[in-house]
C-alpha cells in the first residue's frame, strides 16, 4: 500500500479521503449522459477501480499514522466536516471498494439482459450515486453527514430496484415497500442526530463523544439514542424490522441484489458500532443494558424466525434474502456481546458474509441470464448445465451454513469463543440451531443443482454451457475467497481485531 500511496501523485495520495467520494459523484451525472449502456458501464468500471486503488492508499496510511483526518475546504472540525478513517471504518472502505469493483464487472452481461437499453446509462449514474453514498456514509466524521450520505444511498437505491420492474412488476411495489420504511428509518435517525445536537451544539462525532463524557447523559441523549438505534436498525434490516428486505432482494436486478447483499445492510451495521461505541460508550448504563436486550435478544431471534422463514421459501432469491436477515442477526449477536471478543467476530463475519452472499446471488443471476431461473425447482440439474456457476454456488452455500474449510466456519467459529467467554451458552446454541436450519434451505438448493435431472429441449438434455466472463470471473473470485480467508484468515481476522480495539481500546 505504500508502494501504490508513492506511485500516485502527491496531490491525489494526499486527498484521497475525498476523492474517494467525489470521483463516482462526478462520473454519476457523466454516465447518464452517456449514448450506450456500454459505455456507462466503462464509466462505472473506471469509478471501481480508482475508489479501490484509494481504499487502499488509506489502508496503507492508517496502518502507518493509525487516523487520518480530512478537513473539507480547509475548515478544521468541530466548525467544519471532517473525513475520518480509522482502524473501525477501514475495513469498511476497503469491503465496499473490492465488491463494488467485482460488482461492477459483473454488471456488463447482467444489466444488459434485464435492463432496456436506453434505460441502462440511467441506471449507471444512479448505481454510481449509491456507491457515492455508502463510501460517504463510511468514511465522514459528521453525524448530519451521514444522514445525508444515507439519503442519497436510499433513494438511488429505491430507483435500481424499481428498475427491476422491466421484467418483474413486482420490483416497483418492493421499491415502494422499501421508500416507505427507508423514508421513517432515516426520519428516526435524523430526529436522534437533532437531539444530540441539542445536547452537545456540535454535529462532528468526536466532538459529541467528548461533550457527552464531559457533561453526561441527559433524557435527550437517551431519547436520541433510541431513535438512532432504530432508524439503523431498519437501514440494517435488523430483526423485525427487515420487513422491506426480502421483496427488495427477491425483485431487484440481480445485480443490484448481488451489490446491495454485500455492502449496504454491512455501512449500517458499521454506522451502528461508531454510534454506540464511539459517541454513547458502552459503559453507560441505558447503553449497556441495550446490548443484551436488544441486539443480543433481537439478534438471536432473528437467527433462527429468519432461517426457518427461508426453509419455506420457493423463489431462491427470497431464500437467501431470509438467510441475510438471520445473518444480520449474528452480527448483531456479536455486537450485543458488548465485548472485544463479540465485536471483533461480528466484524469478522460481516466481511465474510459479503464474500457469501456477493458470490451466491451472483451465482443465481448467471442461472437466471441462461435459464430465466426463478424457483427452487428450476434449478434442478444445473450442475451439470452449468458447472462453474454451481460450483461457486456450493462453495458459497457450504460457508453459509459454516462448514469447515470456509469462512462461514471461521466467523462462526470466533463467535461461539466469544459466547462461551461470556457464559452465554444459550447463544452457542441458537448459533448451531441457526447453522442446522441454514443446512436444511442451502441443502434443498444444492439437491436440486446436484441431484435432480437436467432441463431438457426437444427431449434431449441442454448442453454445458458457461456464463460470459464478466460474470464467471467475479463470482469466482468471490467463491475461492471463501475457501482462501480459511487457510489465510490472518489479515481479515486482523482487521476484525483491530476495528474492536479501536473503539473499545482495553474494555
Amino acid at each position: 500500500m505504500d508502494i501504490l500511496a508513492h506511485l500516485l501523485p502527491a496531490g491525489i495520495a494526499a486527498h484521497a479521503s475525498v476523492l474517494l467520494v467525489v470521483i463516482p459523484l462526478i462520473l454519476a451525472p457523466i454516465a447518464a449522459l452517456m449514448p450506450s449502456g456500454r459505455i456507462a458501464w466503462a464509466i462505472s468500471l473506471l469509478a471501481a477501480i480508482l475508489v479501490a486503488l484509494l481504499a487502499l492508499v488509506l489502508l496503507g496510511e492508517v496502518s502507518q499514522d493509525g487516523v487520518v483526518s480530512y478537513h473539507l475546504g480547509g475548515w478544521a472540525p468541530p466548525l467544519g466536516i471532517e473525513y475520518r478513517v480509522d482502524a473501525l471504518n477501514i475495513p469498511i472502505l476497503l469491503l465496499v471498494g473490492f465488491v463494488g469493483l467485482l460488482c461492477t464487472i459483473y454488471a456488463l452481461p447482467s444489466v444488459a439482459d434485464e435492463i432496456e437499453p436506453g434505460k441502462q446509462p440511467m441506471f449507471y449514474s444512479a448505481f454510481l450515486v449509491c456507491f457515492t453514498g455508502l463510501l460517504g456514509v463510511t468514511i465522514t466524521g459528521d453525524a448530519f453527514n451521514v444522514f445525508v450520505f444515507l439519503e442519497i444511498t436510499s433513494l438511488s437505491t429505491y430507483t435500481l430496484v424499481a428498475m427491476g420492474g422491466g421484467k418483474d412488476r413486482r420490483a416497483l411495489t418492493a421499491s415502494y415497500n422499501y421508500l416507505i420504511l427507508g423514508t421513517i428509518g432515516a426520519t428516526f435517525f435524523v430526529i436522534g442526530v437533532g437531539f444530540l445536537y441539542m445536547a452537545t451544539g456540535t454535529l462532528n462525532m468526536v466532538d459529541i463523544a467528548r461533550v457527552l463524557a464531559e457533561n453526561g447523559h441527559t433524557r435527550v441523549t437517551e431519547a436520541a439514542f433510541a431513535f438512532i438505534v432504530v432508524g439503523l436498525g431498519l437501514k440494517a434490516a435488523m430483526f423485525p424490522l427487515h420487513v422491506w428486505l426480502p421483496n427488495a432482494y427477491a425483485f431487484a436486478p440481480n445485480f443490484v441484489t448481488a451489490f446491495l447483499a454485500s455492502t449496504a445492510t454491512k455501512v449500517a451495521f458499521y454506522v451502528l458500532i461508531r454510534f454506540l461505541f464511539s459517541i454513547f460508550h458502552p459503559e453507560v448504563t441505558f447503553v449497556a443494558a441495550s446490548f443484551i436486550w436488544i441486539f443480543a435478544v433481537l439478534g438471536t431471534v432473528g437467527m433462527i424466525v429468519a432461517s426457518a422463514q427461508a426453509i419455506f421459501q420457493t423463489d431462491p432469491r427470497r431464500v437467501l434474502a431470509y438467510s441475510s436477515v438471520a445473518q444480520v442477526g449474528y452480527m448483531m449477536l456479536g455486537l450485543g456481546m458488548g465485548t472485544k471478543a463479540g465485536l471483533s467476530a461480528g466484524m469478522l463475519h460481516l466481511m465474510n458474509h459479503a464474500m457469501m452472499k456477493g458470490a451466491l446471488f451472483m451465482a443465481l443471476g448467471a442461472f437466471a441470464l441462461k435459464f430465466g431461473v426463478r424457483s427452487i425447482s428450476s434449478l434442478n440439474g444445473l450442475g451439470r448445465t452449468m458447472p462453474v456457476s454451481a460450483s461457486a454456488f456450493t462453495i458459497s452455500g457450504l460457508s453459509l451454513v459454516g462448514v469447515p474449510l470456509t469462512v462461514g466456519f471461521t466467523s462462526k467459529w470466533y463467535l461461539i469463543l466469544a459466547a462461551l467467554d461470556r457464559d452465554w451458552w444459550w447463544a452457542v446454541a441458537a448459533l448451531i440451531a441457526s447453522s442446522l436450519l441454514a443446512l436444511v434451505y442451502v441443502g434443498r438448493m444444492l439437491m436440486a443443482i446436484w441431484m435432480e435431472e437436467p432441463p431438457t429441449h426437444q427431449g434431449k438434455a441442454v448442453a454445458a454451457s458457461m456464463a460470459p466472463w464478466a460474470v464467471v470471473v467475479p463470482m469466482s473470485i468471490l467463491a475461492l475467497a471463501n475457501v482462501y480467508f480459511f487457510f489465510n484468515a490472518d489479515p481479515l481476522v486482523y482487521l476484525a481485531n483491530a476495528a474492536a480495539e479501536a473503539v473499545m481500546g482495553g474494555r
